[in-house]
């Protein structure tokens, strides 16, 4: 049976006890158009806010760097990393999603933000850190192996420290921004219209893949291969820390290697890759999530509410 408490804002529902991840805005009174409703409104914010902070952002480096030219084509090398403004812009854009996240359950299912985090709820920190040091070992292997075969070289953009240092500050903050929309909200919005929890792993995992733009179709099952294995931990663990830890990682590691060997444009407008490549990433995410679930099991992780 769900609680339900009085708030400033109207009535605070919880989950019943003993629902999974996916279940938990199955509360009392649930109506499934809530749930269409909210992911409606979360989209619709993703298209707004984010382009509108990463504008921003943008449009403040072109006043303080004054580059000459015009805006549009400061911003046009910018969207495609040019530029640490461009960097900095897009990842606190996408980091926009945490805070409308939180606005959407708390308005339209009246749920504390909370529960995104994980069954607790809470985002279980240390859980994050030991997944956050399992991924930079795992997916080192991807790192390496993309050294090797692309024959990569030093040659670092212009102004590499000030890339790196915006890339460690912000890419955390824009994996997390993902993952509390794709493995968060929408994961529990889709998993609450059904019972079976595949259909919010599958239709949030799609709905990650094609928000990545246009992209070959081993590039695609790569990152629909990458939403399905996040979700199904954050199924399996009951909170969606591992996945914002694989994340962090791979866009550090891979943004990182962009901006030291002097292909960070390239990096951020990848459209296609090869079956090979797309076989060595899904494996080797495939490895971090038997391992991020075994540590989950070690520390005894509630999976349920």
């Amino acid at each position: 049976m769900s609680i339900i408490r009085p708030t400033s804002y109207g009535v605070e529902l919880s989950p019943p006890s003993g629902v999974s991840y996916p279940q938990i805005l199955r509360t009392t009174g649930y109506a499934w158009w809530r749930s269409l409703l909210g992911v409606l409104i979360a989209l619709s914010l993703y298209f707004l806010l984010v382009g509108v902070i990463s504008q921003g952002l943008i449009l403040a480096g072109f006043a303080i760097v004054s580059p000459g030219g015009t805006f549009q084509a400061y911003y046009q090398k910018s969207i495609a990393f040019g530029t640490p403004a461009g960097v900095l812009g897009t990842n606190l854009g996408i980091a926009a999603l945490i805070p409308i996240t939180f606005l959407v359950i708390m308005v339209v299912h009246q749920v504390r933000p909370r529960w995104l985090g994980s069954v607790r709820p809470r985002l279980r920190r240390g859980y994050l850190l030991v997944t956050l040091a399992v991924a930079a070992v795992v997916l080192a292997i991807n790192l390496v192996l993309s050294v090797i075969t692309q024959k990569a070289h030093f040659d670092p953009v212009p102004g590499a420290w000030l890339y790196l240092v915006i890339i460690l500050i912000t890419s955390p903050l824009q994996a997390a921004g993902e993952e509390y929309l794709f493995r968060g909200y929408l994961l529990q919005a889709f998993g609450s219209v059904v019972k079976s929890p595949w259909f919010g792993i599958v239709i949030s995992s799609l709905v990650f893949a094609l928000f990545h733009g246009t992209q070959n179709l081993p590039l695609f099952i790569d990152r629909f291969a990458f939403g399905l294995l996040a979700a199904m931990l954050v199924t399996r663990t009951g909170g969606i820390e591992a996945g914002i830890a694989a994340h962090v990682i791979n866009n550090v590691y891979a943004f990182g290697l962009g901006a030291l060997t002097g292909t960070l444009s390239q990096t951020r407008g990848l459209q296609q890759i090869n079956w090979t490549s797309a076989a060595f990433d899904v494996g080797t995410f495939a490895l971090f999530a038997v391992a991020a679930w075994l540590v989950a099991r070690a520390m005894r992780l509630r999976t349920t509410t």
